[in-house]
């Protein structure tokens, strides 16, 4: 590349900036993670446009660079001779790695503003405790005193869920929500501080939605759904809690994927 003209790095910036626009253009039309039902995810989605086009612009100039390279250094027809012995351009590998450095150093520190910014703790956040078992989840209110095998949650609130599994590891997952936890057995326990079983979410589309379960826990994993995820107003989310069952005594019992009390089931004796 050592002699290439500043005409031909003009060329080839202009080049890299009309290849970079077209494909961030196309690639950022696709609605990739779908609707928007939290807070966090608008954060996650536009720090998913951001690394769209900041990789753009990379495959932009690998590609410019490629090309230029392949129609300037080609073989004549019939030479079979070899290539020039050079030794490498010191400036141009600088270069190359000084910028990939500069764009992974910003990605990381966008993505920690981001990361710290939706897992935020906001002062009336609503505590919900998350229980799951092979193949069911359960629902405590706290606040409410109340119980249910369905997530409700009212619109505009942050929700603070602590995380728990009884049996093997599961995966808390709204999509719409963009929140993503493991629930790792015994992180309720005392002297499980290093577990981080909390996640906090804040709902702002009224609508249902589902809770799935992304980590492979048994041979009924592809059916372990909640019934229903209802975003409400406040209004409606306490004429809700107040037909719902008392939480039980003690904690949550496994019992496996055969049932019985435990994430999913009512409080002994109750129907």
């Amino acid at each position: 590349m050592k002699d290439m003209t500043p005409s031909t790095y003009l060329k080839g910036g202009a080049l890299v900036a009309a290849l970079t626009v077209v494909i961030s253009v196309i690639m950022l039309i696709p609605d990739w993670n779908g609707f928007q039902g939290s807070a966090e995810r608008v954060q996650i989605d536009k720090l998913l446009d951001v690394m769209i086009v900041l990789s753009s612009l990379v495959f932009s100039v690998v590609v410019v660079m490629m090309g230029y390279a392949i129609w300037k250094y080609r073989a004549k027809p019939g030479d079979e001779s070899d290539g020039e012995p050079i030794h490498g351009n010191t400036r141009l590998e600088i270069t190359w790695t000084v910028i990939p450095t500069i764009i992974v150093i910003f990605g990381a520190i966008y993505s920690w503003i981001v990361l710290d910014d939706i897992e935020a703790a906001e002062a009336d956040a609503m505590p919900v405790k998350v229980t799951a078992q092979q193949f069911a989840w359960r629902f405590d209110y706290p606040e409410m005193g109340v119980t249910s095998t369905e997530l409700h949650a009212p619109a505009g609130r942050q929700l603070e869920l602590e995380m728990n599994a009884l049996d093997v590891l599961h995966s808390f997952w709204v999509p719409e929500w963009g929140i993503k936890r493991d629930l790792v057995p015994g992180s309720d326990l005392p002297g499980a501080t290093e577990i981080d079983n909390i996640a906090r979410v804040t709902p702002t589309v009224e609508g249902s939605y589902s809770v799935l379960c992304s980590e492979y826990c048994g041979i009924g994993h592809a059916g372990m759904r909640a019934p229903a995820v209802v975003v409400e107003s406040q209004e409606e989310f306490e004429a809700w809690a107040e037909t719902q069952n008392p939480i039980p005594e003690g904690p949550p019992r496994g019992a496996g994927y055969s049932g019985g009390f435990g994430a999913g089931s009512l409080a002994e004796g109750e129907e």
